[in-house]
């Protein structure tokens, strides 16, 4: 009877860093009761620049984790990793949950504690600061965290005088030249 079982396919491996961040048992109230539900928070990555968070409620613990990991891989976004660390200092709210974020030299290390660690890894980050102000919800944290990712600017997009092109230094030459005229 061995012989008859069917070999298993193998479980093909996704690209992708899933982590599990919350599990959490909801209940509505019912005429009968209460009625139990599990909501599920996951955070989704490639470790490469990308980022995703997700939460969704289910009857059980893995079809929760599932809806939510489907969400996550939904609302990716990309973000941009200057040398492991974040190009600038950014800060976000959503809620009541206030996230700062701040670059870090070679070597730091993720100076970060609970959701806002486990964001800044799946995106590939390696040094870099960051502090939690306000509220401590897990999923507004989370969502805060990539919303400061998502606000970051590359270093080649960033208004700066120092940074100016020729055509715009030519044209504020002329503009004083005919001034002067």
């Amino acid at each position: 009877m061995a012989g008859d079982r069917k070999p298993r396919a193998p479980r093909e491996e996704s690209p992708f860093d899933e982590r599990v961040v919350s599990i959490d048992r909801v209940a509505r109230v019912v005429k009968g009761g209460r009625r139990f539900r599990f909501r599920a928070l996951v955070v989704v990555g490639d470790k490469k620049g990308s980022v995703g968070v997700g939460t969704a409620k289910g009857a059980d613990v893995t079809a929760a984790v599932s809806k939510a990991t489907d969400v996550a891989k939904k609302q990716m976004i990309k973000v941009h990793n200057n040398n492991g660390t974040i190009p600038h200092e950014q800060e976000s709210k959503v809620a009541g949950a206030k996230i700062l974020l701040m670059p870090a030299s070679a070597g730091t290390g993720l100076i970060s504690g609970g959701v806002t660690r486990i964001v800044l890894e799946v995106a590939g980050y390696s040094d870099v600061l960051s502090k939690s102000l306000g509220s401590n919800n897990k999923i507004n944290i989370a969502y805060a965290t990539v919303e400061a990712l998502r606000e970051m600017k590359p270093r080649d997009q960033w208004h700066t005088t120092a940074m100016r092109t020729g055509k715009e230094k030519a044209a504020k030459a002329s503009v004083k030249a005919k001034a002067g005229k």
